[in-house]
C-alpha cells in the first residue's frame, strides 16, 4: 500500500549515514530539517478541509532530494554552493544556478521521475519553492505543493537567526495559500515543536529538544531590544534576559511535566491509566528480552462490581474503585506498575518476578482487599477481587508479544472468576493449564 511504501521510504531516507566528514554540507542537519518539514507539512495539510494527507509526508520529506543528490555526487562543487549561500545569505537556488547551472528542484524532480515516482510526489518536489508555478487542475497536488512550501517557511523559524521574519511570512502566506484562519494558524505554530520532537523519536533521530515558537520569538525580541543599548545596559539586559528565559524554560518544563503526568494518570483513581500501562509493558518486554529476566503480568477484576453501581449508585462505585486502588498500591513494591485497565479491571506489571513469586504477590493483594474495610460514613461494603497471572522468561518465550501476555492473563482471570471469584489463577505457558489459590 501507499502507506507502507511511504513508511519504508521514509526510514530509508532518514537512515542515510555519511559518517564523519569536514564537508560544509551538514548531512545530519539536512535529515533533521527534512523530517521537520515533513511533519509540519502533514500538520498543515491536516487543517485543510478536503485535503488528502496520505502522500504529503513523503513529498515533503523529499522536497530537497536534489540537494542530497548533488551533495552525494559532486560534493566539492556543491560545497561552493553552500559557501556562496552562506556568504550572501541568499536563496540556495541562485547559488546552485550560478555554480552548477541547475537548481536542486529540477535535479530532485528528474531523479524522482527516473525512479517512477507518481506526479503527486514529483510536482511538489519541482515547485515547492514557488507553488504558484503549478498550474495544473489537480486540487490535491495544489494543496500538497503549497503545504510543503509553507512547511519550509515554518521550519525556518526553528533554524534561522531571524525567526521573526519567517513567523510573519508564515502567518500571511498560510492564510493566502491555504485559506487558514488565524486560530488555525496559531494552533499549528503552537503544536509544531511538539510534533517535530515526537516524529524524531519515532524515527530514532537523536536531536535536541525543539523549543516552542513562542520561546524562540521571545528570545529574538530580547536580542533586538538590546542592540542599541550601551555596554553596561547590555550586560544588565542580558542578565535580565537570562533570568527571564530560565524562568520561562522552568515554567515550560513544569507545565510539560504536569501535562505528561495528567496524560498518564487515571482521573478517578489517581493511578496510571491504560495508555501508560501499554507503554510501560512494551518497555518491560524489551528489557526482559535483553536481560533474559522473568516478567509477570496480573489482571484484576473487582467481583460483582456492577452491583455497587446498581444497588448503591455510581458515587459508591467510584468510592470502591478509588479505595481499591489505594489498597492495591499500598501492597506493591515501588517499581511495580499498577494501572486501571478499564472500568473495574486493573493490571499490575511485576518486573523480574517469576510465576511463583507473582502468585505470592497476587495472593497478598487478594487477601488485603478481602480484609480491607471499605467504609464510607456509616456504610461498609464487602469487596473481593479475582486475579489472573501470566508469566514469561524471554529465553523460553521469544515468540510471545504484548497481546499474547495480556491474553494469557485474561484467560487465567476468566477461569478464576468461573471457579467462584475471589481467587488467584495462574496460566502456565508451557503446560497450558491453570492452578488456583
Amino acid at each position: 500500500t501507499n502507506a507502507v511504501q511511504s513508511l519504508v521510504l521514509s526510514f530509508s531516507f532518514l537512515s542515510i549515514n555519511k559518517g564523519k566528514t569536514e564537508s560544509q554540507f551538514d548531512f545530519d542537519r539536512f535529515c533533521e530539517r527534512s523530517l521537520a518539514s515533513a511533519i509540519v507539512a502533514k500538520l498543515l495539510l491536516g487543517k485543510v478541509s478536503g485535503a488528502d494527507t496520505e502522500e504529503i509526508f513523503v513529498s515533503a520529506l523529499l522536497q530537497n532530494l536534489g540537494e542530497l543528490i548533488l551533495a552525494c555526487t559532486i560534493l566539492k562543487d556543491y560545497e561552493k554552493v553552500v559557501d556562496q549561500t552562506c556568504k550572501n545569505s541568499g536563496d540556495s537556488r541562485d547559488a546552485e544556478v550560478s555554480v552548477l547551472e541547475v537548481d536542486h528542484c529540477l535535479v530532485g524532480y528528474e531523479v524522482a521521475k527516473h525512479w517512477n515516482f507518481p506526479p503527486s510526489i514529483l510536482l511538489p518536489i519541482l515547485h515547492h519553492h514557488d507553488p504558484l508555478r503549478y498550474e495544473g487542475k489537480d486540487a490535491q497536488t495544489r494543496f500538497s505543493t503549497r503545504a510543503i512550501y509553507l512547511s519550509d517557511i515554518l521550519v525556518n523559524i526553528f533554524y534561522s537567526d531571524k525567526p521573526e521574519d519567517y513567523y510573519c511570512q508564515f502567518q500571511t502566506e498560510a492564510a493566502q495559500l491555504l485559506g487558514l484562519n488565524m486560530k488555525c494558524i496559531k494552533a499549528i505554530l503552537d503544536e509544531a515543536h511538539t510534533e517535530i520532537d515526537k516524529g524524531a523519536a519515532n524515527f530514532g533521530l537523536k536531536v535536541e529538544q525543539t523549543r516552542s515558537v513562542e520561546e524562540i520569538l521571545q528570545e529574538a525580541n530580547i536580542r533586538l531590544g538590546v542592540l542599541n543599548l550601551d555596554y553596561d545596559q547590555v550586560n544588565k539586559e542580558l542578565i535580565k534576559a537570562k533570568i527571564s528565559l530560565e524562568k520561562l524554560a522552568k515554567d515550560l518544563q513544569e507545565k510539560n511535566k504536569l501535562l505528561k503526568t495528567l496524560a498518564d494518570m487515571d482521573g478517578l483513581t489517581g493511578i496510571y491509566n491504560n495508555r501508560y500501562f501499554q507503554s510501560a509493558l512494551d518497555k518491560e518486554l524489551n528489557r526482559t528480552a535483553r536481560n533474559k529476566n522473568p516478567l509477570s503480568l496480573v489482571l484484576v477484576d473487582i467481583d460483582h462490581f456492577k452491583r455497587f453501581n446498581d444497588d448503591h449508585g455510581h458515587l459508591v462505585g467510584d468510592f470502591v474503585l478509588t479505595e481499591f486502588s489505594r489498597v492495591m498500591g499500598a501492597n506493591l513494591r515501588e517499581y511495580d506498575v499498577l494501572a486501571r485497565y478499564g472500568g473495574e479491571e486493573f493490571v499490575v506489571i511485576l518486573p523480574e518476578t517469576t510465576e511463583e513469586n507473582a502468585f505470592l504477590v497476587a495472593e497478598k493483594l487478594r487477601s488485603a482487599v478481602e480484609e480491607q474495610s471499605f467504609t464510607e460514613g456509616v456504610e461498609r461494603y464487602r469487596v473481593t477481587a479475582s486475579f489472573g497471572i501470566a508469566s514469561i522468561v524471554s529465553s523460553a518465550e521469544d515468540s510471545l508479544d504484548k497481546m499474547d501476555l495480556i491474553r494469557m492473563a485474561d484467560e487465567a482471570l476468566y477461569d478464576a472468576k468461573k471457579r467462584g471469584r475471589n481467587q488467584v489463577a495462574v496460566y502456565s505457558v508451557k503446560k497450558k493449564w491453570y492452578k488456583f489459590a
